[in-house]
C-alpha cells in the first residue's frame, strides 16, 4: 500500500537546536519537515526540481538579516508563512509590509508552533 504524501514544511531558523526540535515535533505529527539556516538557502533549494516544494514555511526572525527581495521571493512561492519573533523583530517596517498566515510572538513553545502549522495545513 502506498502512503499518501506528507505535507512538506520548511523551517527557516539560524539556530540549530530550535530548528531541530521543531523539525522533530513536526515529523512526529506526520509532516515532512526540512530545515534551512536562512531564506537564501531555502530559496536556492526551491530552484532545484527534485526538491519537494513546501506546503507551508515557518520563518524565525531571531538573528536573521532581513532582505526585502528574499521576503518577496518567499511570498511569491504562494504558501502560508508563519512568522516567529520577538517584539522588536516583529515591529520592523519591512515585516509589516507583508501579509503573514500567522504570527507567533515570543515567548512561545515548540508545541504552539506545531499547533499553528497543523491548523493552517489541516484546518
Amino acid at each position: 500500500m502506498i502512503e499518501p504524501a506528507k505535507p512538506v514544511i520548511w523551517i527557516i531558523d539560524s539556530q540549530h537546536w530550535p530548528r531541530a526540535n521543531l523539525r522533530a515535533e513536526l515529523i512526529e505529527r506526520g509532516f515532512e519537515a526540512v530545515g534551512y539556516i536562512n531564506p537564501a538557502h531555502a530559496l536556492a533549494a526551491f530552484r532545484y526540481p527534485l526538491i519537494k516544494k513546501p506546503h507551508l514555511i515557518v520563518l524565525e526572525l531571531c538573528d536573521l538579516i532581513l532582505v526585502r527581495h528574499e521576503l518577496e521571493a518567499m511570498v511569491r512561492i504562494g504558501v502560508p508563512i508563519i512568522l516567529l519573533g520577538g517584539v522588536t523583530e516583529l515591529n520592523q517596517k519591512l515585516i509589516r509590509d507583508f501579509q503573514w498566515a500567522a504570527i507567533l510572538q515570543r515567548p512561545f513553545t515548540i508545541g504552539a508552533v506545531a499547533d499553528a502549522v497543523e491548523k493552517l495545513i489541516r484546518g
